[in-house]
C-alpha cells in the first residue's frame, strides 16, 4: 500500500523493521485477530528523518495523518509511574490538565529521553504504543481513535507503521479521551 511517498507492507513480514516488543505485540494480535496483525503495515525510512516535521515534509504526509506517542512520568507522594499519550502530529496533548487529572498525579512531566528509552526498550523518536510495558496506561486522543489510518512509530527510528485508529483504541490499557489542547 502506498501512503505519501512510502510503500508499506504487512508489518509481520518485516520484523527487522520493528522493535522486539512491537513485533511480539503484533504477533500476539495476529494470533487473536482475523486480520493480519490488526492491519498494521510498515515502511522503511531514513532514521535521520524520524522526527515528525522532517518525516512529514520529506515523505509528503500531512501531520494530521500521523500520531505521536509521548511518554510521561507521573508522581503522587512516593509513587512514580509511567504512561503514554497518543495525539495526532498536528496536535499537542493537554499534559498538565486532562492527562494529569486522568492519571490522578500530583506532578506530571515528560519522561527524559534516557528514561523513555530504558522503560520502553525502544528508540527515542520511534516510540510506539504497540509493545509498551503491560502495566502502563495508554491515553489516546479521540481523533486518533476515529482516524481511518495513521502513521506511528515502530519502536525504531528506521521505519514507521501505518495502522487503523480503531486498532490503537483497542490496545491493552487504552483509554480514549479528548487529549488535544483546544479540542
Amino acid at each position: 500500500m502506498r501512503f505519501g511517498t512510502l510503500d508499506f507492507v504487512p508489518a509481520l513480514a518485516r520484523p527487522d523493521l520493528l522493535a522486539a516488543s512491537t513485533a511480539e505485540a503484533l504477533a500476539a494480535t495476529d494470533a487473536e485477530s482475523t486480520t493480519d496483525a490488526g492491519g498494521a503495515l510498515v515502511a522503511e525510512i531514513d532514521p535521520g528523518l524520524a522526527d515528525t516535521a522532517a518525516f512529514c515534509e520529506h515523505y509528503e504526509i500531512s501531520m494530521a495523518d500521523g500520531a505521536n506517542c509521548v511518554v510521561v512520568q507521573a508522581r503522587r507522594g512516593e509513587r512514580t509511574w509511567y504512561a503514554a499519550c497518543l495525539v495526532r502530529g498536528s496536535d499537542r496533548a493537554d499534559v498538565n490538565g486532562v492527562v494529569r487529572r486522568h492519571l490522578d498525579a500530583r506532578k506530571l512531566s515528560f519522561a527524559s529521553m534516557d528514561d523513555a528509552v530504558a522503560q520502553t526498550a525502544m528508540e527515542y523518536g520511534g516510540i510506539t504504543p504497540i509493545g509498551l510495558p503491560a502495566d502502563w496506561p495508554l491515553l489516546i486522543d479521540e481523533s486518533v481513535a476515529t482516524h481511518e489510518r495513521l502513521i506511528i512509530g515502530s519502536g525504531i527510528r528506521g521505519s514507521k507503521l501505518l495502522v487503523p485508529g480503531a486498532f490503537l483504541a483497542a490496545l491493552p490499557n487504552a483509554r480514549v479521551l479528548v487529549l488535544a489542547q483546544g479540542a
